[in-house]
């Protein structure tokens, strides 16, 4: 009965990370540069990373999946589905390098540590991602290529290393009261 218990509550907390995920994504979003306004911040990513430091990067990836399908439909409805894949494969790559750190000493050394790595990672990855699947909206991979440097690559440092910081500065001091509410669910 006890080990339900543990399941019913990590089953609430992960959903109430993904609502607040979605909900941070329609309220905290904006553009920061004038010459891509189609590249919006949003702090979405803050709560699967919570996610995935309390339960573990294939809880933070699974719940980084539904949300990114739950945005892909709503909030996010004109990226389609070209855009699901990329905060997929980027997003996920954040939540998993960065809690696989995390999870292996759960100190706030290796908290920042991992969520650095995390944000490097992702921020790379956006660069191929973006050469592949961006022209597929129209946009002459030329355009792309001039715009890696000046736009596209700080973007994503922005929008990563920014949640990075966020998550850093918010994840110790709530990892208490989200696990005494999860009832110290059972990790992976």
């Amino acid at each position: 009965m006890q080990n339900r218990s543990h399941s019913v509550s990590r089953l609430v907390i992960l959903s109430l990370l993904a609502a607040l995920s979605i909900a941070l994504c329609v309220f905290v979003r904006f553009p920061i540069f004038p010459a891509a306004p189609h590249l919006e911040y949003d702090a979405g990513d803050i709560p699967l990373m919570f996610a995935a430091c309390l339960f573990g990067p294939w809880w933070g990836l699974m719940v980084t999946a539904v949300t990114c399908a739950v945005q892909a439909f709503t909030v996010s409805a004109a990226s389609g589905p070209i855009g699901l894949i990329m905060h997929l494969f980027a997003t996920g790559a954040f939540v998993v390098i960065a809690s696989l750190i995390y999870r292996r000493k759960q100190t706030g050394a290796a908290l920042l540590y991992g969520l650095l790595l995390g944000a490097l990672a992702s921020t790379a990855l956006m660069i191929p991602l973006n050469l592949i699947f961006t022209p597929l909206y129209g946009i002459p991979i030329e355009v792309v290529q001039k715009m890696l440097l000046p736009v596209i690559l700080p973007f994503n440092a922005i929008k990563f290393f920014g949640n990075s910081l966020v998550t850093y500065l918010l994840y110790r001091p709530l990892q208490g009261i989200l696990l005494h509410y999860g009832k110290d669910a059972p990790r992976e």
